[in-house]
Formats: C-alpha cells, sequence, structure tokens
C-alpha cells in the first residue's frame, strides 16, 4: 500500500537523521569527560577510544528508544501540519492504520534495543570495568601523564614530566621530588627512561641531571651533579578483584541470584525495550497537531510524558533495590499505567476523527 509505503521511508528518514543527532551530543559529551580523566592521569590516551566505544554501547539502548519515540512524533506531525492527516481521514482512514506501519518500523529496533539491554550492555560495562582496573594497577612511572603533576600511591614522590615520546619510554624535562630519611630532594634532569634489569627489576634513569638534597626549613641543602640516577620503579601488587557491579553482571546471573539490587537491574534491561515499543504507539495520538493553532503543545506534553515515564522507571528500580516492590509489581505497574494512558489517548483521538465526522 502507498500509505504504508511513504510513511516507512519517512520513519526511516527521520530515525536516521536523530539517531545520528542524538549520538553526536553523546560522543562530545561522553570524549570531554574521557579526555579530563586522561588529562589528570586517571586514564592513559590509549585508552581513551577503547572506553568511549564502551560507553557508546552502554548508552545505546536509551539512545535507540529515544529515536524511536522522536522519528514517530516529529513524522506524523509533520503529516497533521501539512493536513495530510486530513485527507486520510476524509478518505476513510482511521487512526488505527497507522498502527501497523508504526509497529512494523519499531519492531526492529525494538529488537536491538532489547539485545543491547540484556545482552552487550553488561558485555561493556564488564570490559571497561577490567579496563579500568589494569590502569589503576599500571605502576607510578607509567601513570605519569605530559604535563601532570602526579604523586606516587605511597605518597613518597612526586613525579612531573614535560614530554614523553612516542613509544610512551623515553620522557624529557623530568621532575621529582621525593623524601628519604626526613631530607627533602629534588631531581631534574633533562631526559631519561625506563630500564628493566636482568632479574626482572624495572628502574627510571635519569641523564644529565642534578639533585637537590636538605632539610625544609634550614639552609643547609646539598647540589648534586649527575650523568646517570637510576631509581627502582617499586611493582605494583595486583589488587584482589572487586565485586562487579550490577550493570556489569549477565542477565542469566541476574535471574540465577534474585537479590534485590539484581532484580531491580533486572526491571531495568527489561523495561528499556518495552518502554521503548510503548513510546512509539504513544507517538501516535501525542502528534496531533492543529494546523490553525499553536504548534508546540504536543511536543511539550510528549516530552512530559517521556520524562514521566523514564523517571518512574527509575523509581520503580530505586524502590525494587530496596525491596518496596515486587519485580511483578514494579516491571509492570508503570507499564501498565502507560498502557491506560495509551488506550486513553487512541480513543479521545478515534471520537475527534472519526470518519462519519468528515463524511458529514
Amino acid at each position: 500500500m502507498i500509505f504504508h509505503r511513504s510513511l516507512l521511508r519517512e520513519l526511516i528518514i527521520a530515525a536516521l537523521a536523530t539517531f545520528f543527532v542524538l549520538l553526536g551530543i553523546v560522543l562530545t559529551m561522553q570524549l570531554v569527560r574521557l579526555l579530563g580523566q586522561a588529562a589528570s592521569g586517571a586514564i592513559t590516551s590509549f585508552a581513551i577510544a577503547t572506553l568511549l566505544g564502551f560507553s557508546i554501547v552502554n548508552y545505546l539502548p536509551v539512545l535507540l528508544s529515544l529515536t524511536l519515540f522522536i522519528s514517530v512524533l516529529m513524522t506524523l506531525t509533520r503529516s497533521y501540519r501539512d493536513s495530510e492527516m486530513v485527507v486520510w481521514f476524509s478518505s476513510g482512514v482511521s487512526l488505527m492504520e497507522w498502527v501497523r506501519p508504526v509497529l512494523v518500523f519499531a519492531a526492529p529496533l525494538v529488537f536491538v534495543i532489547g539485545l543491547l539491554s540484556l545482552a552487550l550492555s553488561p558485555w561493556a560495562v564488564t570490559k571497561s570495568e577490567e579496563l579500568r582496573r589494569q590502569m589503576d594497577s599500571r605502576d607510578d612511572v607509567s601513570a605519569v601523564s605530559p604535563g601532570v603533576f602526579r604523586e606516587s600511591r605511597q605518597a613518597e614522590r612526586v613525579y612531573f614530566v614535560e614530554e614523553v615520546s612516542g613509544t610512551r619510554n623515553l620522557v624529557a624535562n623530568v621532575f621529582v621530588s621525593s623524601t628519604q630519611n626526613e631530607k627533602q630532594g629534588v631531581m631534574v634532569a633533562a631526559r631519561g627512561f625506563q630500564e628493566t634489569a636482568p632479574n626482572g627489576d624495572r628502574f627510571l634513569v635519569l641523564m644529565n641531571g642534578r639533585r637537590y638534597e636538605g632539610e625544609p626549613g634550614t639552609a643547609q641543602y646539598k647540589i648534586y651533579q649527575f650523568d646517570r640516577y637510576a631509581m627502582r620503579i617499586e611493582s605494583v601488587e595486583s589488587s584482589a578483584p572487586r565485586a562487579p557491579t550490577t550493570k556489569s553482571v549477565s542477565t542469566p546471573d541476574l535471574m540465577r541470584q534474585p537479590t534485590p539490587s539484581n532484580l531491580a537491574e533486572l526491571s531495568w534491561r527489561i523495561g528499556l525495550p518495552a518502554s521503548a515499543l510503548i513510546l512509539a504507539l504513544l507517538a501516535i495520538p501525542l502528534s496531533f497537531v492543529n494546523p490553525r493553532a499553536g504548534r508546540s503543545m504536543n511536543l511539550v506534553l510528549a516530552l512530559l510524558i517521556y520524562m514521566t515515564y523514564s523517571n518512574l522507571l527509575s523509581i520503580t528500580q530505586a524502590s525494587i533495590a530496596q525491596s518496596r516492590l515486587s519485580l511483578a509489581a514494579g516491571l509492570f505497574g508503570v507499564h501498565a499505567a502507560m498502557l491506560v494512558l495509551l488506550a486513553l489517548l487512541f480513543s479521545r483521538r478515534l471520537i475527534v476523527f472519526s470518519p462519519l465526522r468528515f463524511i458529514r
């Protein structure tokens, strides 16, 4: 049918445009956050792209759900605004005829949202947490970032490196402040590099530098010049693995261990694809626009309903985690309320846009 094909084509175009806009916003926000962490030395610059990819996979279910809602809403709103809906209604096409093409368009996206929410997002969170644990276990020298003062784990040394070569082994203009035997020592060197001894010990070797040593508050300072100075890099013992967060636990494990926190996370994962489908159907009656009146009221109402729905899901998740609600009550309560709202909105629009009103 021409009606279905044209609507599906317009929905796909609107969804692609909406998705790339939302993806660009999320990419920018996450990239700025990760760059700030890299500048402070919390993560390495080489891990930014990997962590950014894992973060996007984690956000994709929400992005696709919002994309589905906005694309259906904007497409049907344009049809009302350009008086196309009046033509279809006067031709005997009921508002219910729009449900089928919207479901055909929404079904693949809802399936992808469910796959991401139940399987891929927990995997991405797990990999992200593993990568961050690996970076937390780096030794002091490996954690140094150019242009940033970095304190050692034992708080006995402070490192500063002005420049790091592409090999990550050579450094230039090195500053090291350390306290040994109640004496403050400061070393500066033109360059340095890491070296591994035959027994496996690692050293930071400074070349062509000076060491200033003395007691703070006194004028008794000594200056040493050296051509080569080696400092042993203390190896970092692997810390005991932390318990995984509920976001990183796989969905089968959540069901095998029905603790309140696991059930709350399970309700969120199941609720994402369910809410995406309901929101796509809600967009049909919410898209009504009177061309002779204001064009923004339906968008404001749709935004309020989306925010309310999203907040109710979050509140329900918190209530399940606190054992105030059971999984069944929390999972079906919010969605049942939105289905009731969906039926009320459809019944109102079906009465207003009954074909008999146009025949008369």
